[in-house]
């Protein structure tokens, strides 16, 4: 196996996407791109990791988990990191009051879910998990990544009325109608190495700099390598800030001194 696999990079439009995204990316001329995926691909097939750029709010929506997901799919656990947000930035996580499948499913239907929600105000370095069956939206004004299990599984509950398709009965099986856990979401210095997942799916670290031989042990095979700023070397070939690649051993790879980069790995 080689020791990378450069992984290719797909430009999404989305009604609530922009049509100036922060460099490195573009959005092609006359269309408003709402996320970069890195398609996955061996040794980490396992994992997608994205870009998300709003400038309107996303439906709202949730995500099944791998019991619940239709036959032969997995579900779909998610955590955003966000590198920037405008002033008065939000993102919805969860309820305000813990609510039943018939409150949720009337709120959907006469769009009162939206102030049902839990609002959070949003800034760079907040850092959210999201369990499958967390009931969420995204506000506009907002660049962040997001890691998540390979899956595309989303069921809508609301679209502000963008004539999409709405999954309410999907939506209303998985929904947890419950508040966001607090120790799931957290603000973590932008500067310094952090551990931000340790889960069942998959374990996500910011990294500054080079691993320590705490996080080599820890991270042992393969790994998604993401740098936000710097770059990372492997095998002489040059993975740069906008870009990810999946590596068969984090050893293998070199580190810019002032860099920083996301590190994950599946657990499954």
């Amino acid at each position: 196996m080689t020791a990378h696999v450069a992984l290719k990079t797909k430009s999404v439009e989305k009604v609530w996407g922009k049509d100036i995204l922060p460099a490195p990316f573009l959005a092609p001329e006359g269309q408003r791109i709402g996320e970069i995926w890195f398609e996955p691909a061996p040794p980490c097939a396992d994992l997608l990791a994205k870009y998300l750029f709003t400038s309107e709010k996303l439906s709202v929506q949730v995500h099944p988990s791998d019991a619940q997901a239709p036959e032969g799919l997995s579900g779909k656990e998610e955590c955003w990191l966000v590198l920037d947000a405008d002033p008065g930035a939000t993102l919805a996580i969860g309820f305000r009051q813990p609510l039943g499948p018939d409150a949720i499913r009337a709120a959907a239907l006469d769009g009162s879910i939206e102030q049902l929600l839990e609002w959070h105000p949003a800034k760079r370095g907040d850092f959210f998990y999201l369990p499958a069956g967390t009931v969420h939206a995204i506000g506009p004004g907002l660049s962040l990544v997001e890691i998540q299990q390979n899956s595309d599984i989303t069921y809508r509950l609301f679209d502000y009325g963008r004539p999409r398709q709405l999954h309410l009965d999907a939506a209303i099986a998985v929904a947890q109608g419950a508040r966001h856990p607090a120790d799931l979401r957290r603000t973590i210095d932008m500067t310094r190495s952090a551990q931000l997942v340790s889960g069942s799916h998959f374990r996500l670290d910011l990294l500054a700099g080079p691993p320590d031989q705490t996080m080599l042990a820890r991270f042992g095979g393969p790994v998604l390598v993401m740098p936000l700023s710097g770059e990372v070397t492997v095998a002489d070939e040059c993975i740069a800030a906008g870009e990810c690649a999946a590596i068969t051993a984090l050893a293998s790879a070199g580190f810019s001194s002032q860099g920083l980069t996301l590190i994950a790995q599946s657990l499954r």
